[in-house]
């Protein structure tokens, strides 16, 4: 590869072929970030987590009203009748039947379909049309890094505008900004249960035990993820004491409106899907952690735990590994690490300092293909090397599932794996080259695929997919050849 083919490539999102190669790759880089933009005008029309959190107080009614009438169908019970009267009144949504014939739900199809296809709509557009692609890369890999799965519909909105509004507008700020914007938003709250997780001795836990209704208790989930997944890694020196300890820090954080839980009361006046800390569910008294006292306290006792897993040389590390992985290889190169690790901690977490070390690691500019394409990269990198009728945004989501990397549901907190094993398999391969044959057929009449190919990689096509190339029955075929040729499939 030829460092403007790496630039556009591994760094970036792939070429467009109306782009021409930048004659100065890494001033080309740095660049895109002075000229990002967190919120571009095709996020305008995008669901935020305020318009999802009405949707998703909809999708609770709706479930109450529909056990209503069910126990209502069993029972005869007609003291049912005023409960129902008071449920919440259902949108005004048109009721066309599923496929599969099931009775329509209007507010967990609002949910299932239209908030979740939405914001994958608005996130490859963003991909596709985007002259920043480095920077828009850099989006993918923190929402990946701070991954939440959207399994269940709750989630289907709130995770893309985690991705909206938590990591988009602190791109290029500090890393800190980024992971209190994160930890704070519904989707996070909701996904790791924090939202339920209430201190055995606070207020509300203290009475709800006296009165033996039901046990209370902590929920670890969140702060387990923080220190394992999104700042320290694991196997850091921390115990399972300071996990539990950080949990009891962190009681009270909730989700106003659809937090739920025995504490729900105290935040259903609050704007629906905004932070909110309840008092009367957190533990009192001061906190140890990784050896530091943390004095007893309200928010501010958690504030001042993440605050210093922000910057501490643990999460340096970590984040270090995670971005040379991405940049440099499925195995880091240590020097690349310890050079990204150093840029973190001189300058307490400034990304940008981050991004300027990356782009300098030399490790990173090999000419060898580093790393295997994961389905998202391989399909927003196919979409921008053809434009027009090939890239359909309301198909982003059927793609994804079909090539075995749906839009953020990962699975699991983890997120996504970012090696070649997961997803250079045969059958993962054969689902690209069946994608690939579709997006030719859509592609404008006449395309040159040599000609192409010499845009997409400059001074970087081998002589085997030219030959490629040349053989090809037709146009349509020589392009489906391209989409799935080795420079296209790796980076």
């Amino acid at each position: 590869m030829s460092e403007a083919a790496v630039a556009l490539n591994r760094f970036g999102l792939g070429a467009r072929p109306g782009d021409p190669p930048p004659a100065n790759p890494r001033r080309w880089l740095a660049e895109q970030l002075t000229r990002y933009q967190p919120h571009p005008p095709a996020l305008d029309a995008a669901p935020s987590s305020a318009t999802v959190a009405l949707d998703i107080l909809a999708y609770r009614a709706e479930r109450r009203m529909n056990r209503m009438q069910k126990a209502a169908s069993a029972g005869g019970d007609a003291t049912m009748a005023p409960a129902m009267t008071a449920a919440p009144a259902m949108p005004q949504v048109a009721k066309t039947p599923l496929p599969n014939g099931d009775p329509p739900n209007p507010a967990a199809r609002k949910l299932n379909r239209e908030d979740y296809n939405a914001l994958i709509a608005a996130r490859a557009q963003l991909a596709v049309a985007s002259d920043t692609p480095f920077a828009e890369r850099l989006v993918h890999f923190w929402a990946n890094h701070f991954a939440v799965s959207a399994d269940k519909a709750e989630l289907n909105g709130l995770a893309g505008t985690l991705e909206m509004e938590a990591i988009r507008p602190h791109l290029t700020g500090r890393f800190s900004d980024m992971l209190f914007a994160v930890e704070r938003h519904p989707a996070m709250l909701l996904y790791l249960d924090q939202s339920v997780s209430i201190g055995p001795a606070s207020p509300l836990g203290a009475r709800i035990t006296a009165r033996g209704q039901r046990k209370v208790g902590l929920n670890e989930n969140l702060a387990r993820e923080i220190m394992e997944l999104h700042t320290l890694g694991v196997r850091t020196g921390y115990s399972q004491s300071d996990v539990t300890e950080f949990a009891r820090a962190m009681t009270g954080w909730t989700v106003g409106g659809i937090g739920g839980g025995p504490a729900g009361r105290f935040s259903s006046a609050a704007p629906p899907g905004s932070f909110v800390f309840v008092d009367q569910v957190h533990e009192p008294g001061a906190r140890t952690i990784l050896g530091k006292t943390y004095p007893a306290g309200g928010r501010e006792q958690a504030d001042a735990v993440l605050a210093d897993f922000a910057v501490h040389p643990a999460t340096a590390h970590h984040v270090a590994t995670k971005l040379a992985r991405h940049f440099a290889g499925d195995t880091p190169p240590p020097a690349m690490v310890a050079r990204l690790e150093g840029a973190f901690r001189h300058s307490g977490g400034d990304l940008p300092t981050v991004y300027a070390a990356l782009i300098a690691s030399p490790e990173a500019w090999v000419p060898q293909p580093v790393k295997f394409k994961t389905p998202w990269e391989w399909s927003v990198s196919a979409w921008r090397a053809l434009g027009g009728s090939a890239f359909q945004p309301a198909s982003a989501q059927g793609l994804m599932n079909q090539l075995g990397q749906p839009v953020w549901k990962p699975g699991q907190p983890i997120g996504w794996d970012d090696t070649a094993p997961s997803w250079a398999g045969p059958d993962a391969v054969m689902r690209r080259v069946e994608a690939a044959q579709r997006f030719a057929a859509r592609a404008t009449a006449g395309t040159d695929a040599r000609a192409l190919a010499d845009r997409l990689f400059p001074e970087a096509v081998s002589a085997g997919t030219t030959q490629a190339l040349q053989r090809a029955e037709s146009p349509n075929q020589a392009l489906a050849l391209l989409l799935v040729s080795p420079e296209m499939m790796r980076r």
